[in-house]
C-alpha cells in the first residue's frame, strides 16, 4: 500500500458525507448518527468467478446461484469501476478471496487474455495456502479439455448436463473454502483502524 493516510482520509471524507464504504472481502463502514463509525464484517465466503467473455450469460448465472447461496460473488463486470487499475483490481480481488471459480469450456481453453493470468494468479495464491485446504474451483460449462496442470491436481466440477446438481457441488466447494479461510484468522488482521 503505498499511501495508507491518503486512502484513510478519502475513507473519512466519504463516511462523514454520509457515504456508505465497501471494502472488498471485509466489509461496509457506515457513520453512526451520533457521531464515530460503525463498521459490519463481511461473513459470506467470498468467491472470485474468471471466466472468458463469451461465456458471460453463464457465468452471471453461475454468480446468481453462488449469491443466492449466501455467498459474495466477484466478477469483474460487477466490481471494477471506470478509471481503476484493473490488472491490480483483480490480482487483488483473487487474493482476498476464499476461493476461485474457474469457468472452462471450448472457448476459454485456447483463448489468451486475463482469463488465463487470473488462473495463473490464482494458483500462485493456493501455493501459500494448506495443502487440504480449498481454493480453486475448476468448473466445465460443456465439455471441453482440461489444463494439464488442473486436471493433474484439482477435481474439477461439471455443469452439465445436470446444472443444479453441479451447481450444488461448486456451492458446497466454496462455502467450505470460506469457513477454512475465517478460521485460519480471517481478513480482519490486515484492517487499519480509522
Amino acid at each position: 500500500m503505498k499511501n495508507p493516510e491518503g486512502i484513510l482520509k478519502a475513507v473519512r471524507r466519504a463516511l462523514e458525507r454520509g457515504q456508505t464504504v465497501e471494502i472488498d472481502g471485509l466489509g461496509m463502514f457506515r457513520r453512526k448518527a451520533g457521531g464515530g463509525y460503525h463498521f459490519t464484517p463481511q461473513t459470506e465466503p467470498q468467491v472470485f468467478i474468471a471466466y472468458v467473455e463469451e461465456d458471460l450469460l453463464l457465468a452471471r448465472r453461475l454468480r446468481d446461484r453462488i449469491a443466492a447461496a449466501g455467498c459474495s460473488p466477484w466478477m469483474d463486470k460487477d466490481k471494477l469501476i471506470p478509471g481503476q487499475n484493473w490488472p491490480r483490481a483483480i490480482r487483488r480481488a483473487i487474493e482476498i478471496s476464499d476461493a476461485f471459480v474457474a469457468c472452462f469450456s471450448v472457448r476459454s481453453g485456447s483463448k489468451r487474455g486475463p482469463f488465463q493470468s487470473e488462473l495463473r494468479w490464482a494458483l500462485h495464491c493456493a501455493q501459500r495456502m494448506p495443502l487440504e485446504e480449498t481454493f480453486v474451483v475448476p468448473v466445465r460449462f460443456e465439455a471441453c479439455a482440461m489444463p494439464r496442470l488442473i486436471q493433474e491436481r484439482v477435481q474439477y466440477v461439471d455443469l452439465f448436463p445436470d446444472w443444479d446438481a453441479g451447481v450444488k457441488k461448486v456451492i458446497r466447494a466454496v462455502q467450505k473454502a470460506g469457513h477454512a479461510g475465517w478460521k485460519a484468522g480471517g481478513r480482519l488482521e490486515s484492517l487499519t483502524p480509522l
